[in-house]
């Protein structure tokens, strides 16, 4: 028995694999169309390459594995599902289909959209690799417009923006609230005003699109992060008091981790979404299904009047 065995073709693979799957060399001659004959003779030069027999063939009816054969055959499904998976990616560039989608989304996109959409994008779409980025505000506007990502779910921000396209995906109410043990939460009524006298937990980003700007900050005591899930956190601590979308809280609202405050000048409003791309960069066929599900699903919400509560 050789100690260093040959490389196999694809091919007998193919046939090694066939044999497997239905059990007899009649039945992987069926399936690939050729004679028995030449199933046989594929088998005896695969074993003749590797240097083991692969099939049990006396005292049997049917092909059984050897204990060679059990563990060549891990590998050779490995290398026939990887080659099925470069057929396919070829092909589908051939026909268009990108190879790779770069993919921004605003931080108050709802989990759960979020999650649906790309579950089905993975299975409409295999071959394509997906890259996902998360960011908040302007941000998602500045990856557009330097090519990191090629399209985008984005806030309100991306509008009037040269070089971006826009299409409305639907909104996200936003509600003010504070952990129950906040003093604003203590009081039974909320005066006028009284937001400022308190921090208020402030989302910022880290592009140049909101340098100086500020979105529906009350209060002139802030704390300013870019993380939503650390603004959630330092809420639930009873640290500040601030604006949050409202699917992200609902949970802590009917459990009493957070109380929405009745803040007369201050009720909330509506964050709304739009799909962007950069105008001299059109999308490919995968980009605009995840942007056209991201539309669809967006405007299946109930949207709410107001401005957007950052």
């Amino acid at each position: 028995m050789m100690s260093n065995p040959g490389t196999p073709t694809f091919d007998q693979l193919r046939i090694f694999l066939a044999v497997v799957d239905t059990g007899s060399f009649a039945g992987a001659a069926r399936r690939m169309n050729r004679a028995v004959s030449v199933i046989s003779y594929g088998i005896a030069n695969l074993e003749a390459q590797l240097g083991i027999e692969l099939f049990q063939r006396e005292g049997t009816r049917r092909p059984q594995l050897t204990v060679g054969g059990r563990a060549v055959l891990a590998e050779a499904r490995a290398i026939g599902q990887g080659m099925d998976a470069l057929r396919a990616k070829v092909k589908g560039l051939l026909d268009g289909l990108e190879a790779e989608v770069d993919l921004a989304l605003d931080v108050m996109v709802p989990p759960e959209r979020v999650g649906g959409v790309l579950r089905d994008f993975a299975q409409k779409f295999p071959t394509v690799t997906l890259k996902l980025h998360v960011e908040a505000l302007g941000a998602i506007t500045a990856l557009i417009l330097d090519r990191t990502a090629s399209i985008g779910v984005s806030g309100p921000l991306a509008a009037g923006v040269e070089g971006v396209d826009c299409i409305a995906a639907g909104s996200v109410p936003m509600i003010p609230v504070a952990a129950p043990d906040h003093p604003l939460a203590r009081l039974e009524r909320i005066p006028p005003g009284e937001g400022r006298n308190h921090v208020q937990i402030v989302l910022t980003d880290r592009s140049r699109y909101t340098e100086g700007r500020d979105y529906s900050v009350v209060s002139p005591r802030t704390w300013r992060l870019a993380d939503l899930g650390a603004k959630h956190a330092l809420l639930r601590e009873g640290v500040g008091w601030g604006n949050m979308p409202l699917p992200l809280v609902r949970t802590d609202l009917a459990t009493g981790a957070l109380v929405r405050l009745a803040m007369p000048d201050h009720l909330g409003g509506t964050y709304r979404f739009a799909g962007v791309w950069r105008r001299d960069t059109p999308p490919g066929p995968a980009a605009s299904w995840l942007l056209n599900e991201f539309v669809r699903l967006g405007a299946a919400d109930v949207e709410e009047d107001g401005f957007a509560d950052i």
